[in-house]
């Protein structure tokens, strides 16, 4: 019985979403169809507004490249910002240490 209870609390949810009617007018749509289209799967994605086979793997293709570029700029941001630490570690040890009050009594 609780098996039962959760396929219809799941049906109920599908249909206030909107899932249901959404995927009902997409098969209706690829029933009537006069030439069916090669893939019934991207046609359904097409309809949902999902992308393409090829859009989506221009896009992970697209993802990758970008990821790589984030990944080297973000490799020498954090060397530049070494490199600068470093810098100004190096100026802070050379320079003469005066306080205020040294300044005041010159």
């Amino acid at each position: 019985m609780e098996k039962e209870a959760k396929k219809e609390a799941f049906r109920k949810y599908l249909e206030s979403s909107g899932v249901l009617d959404a995927l009902t007018k997409v098969l209706v749509a690829l029933y009537e169809q006069n030439d069916k289209p090669s893939s019934a799967i991207e046609f359904v994605q097409q309809k949902l507004g999902g992308p393409t086979l090829a859009e989506y793997e221009k896009m992970q293709a697209e993802f990758s490249d970008l990821q790589s570029r984030y990944n080297d700029l973000l490799a020498a941001h954090q060397e530049k910002s070494r490199e600068y630490e470093e810098l100004k570690n190096t100026h802070v040890q050379a320079s003469p240490r005066t306080t205020v009050k040294d300044e005041a009594t010159e």
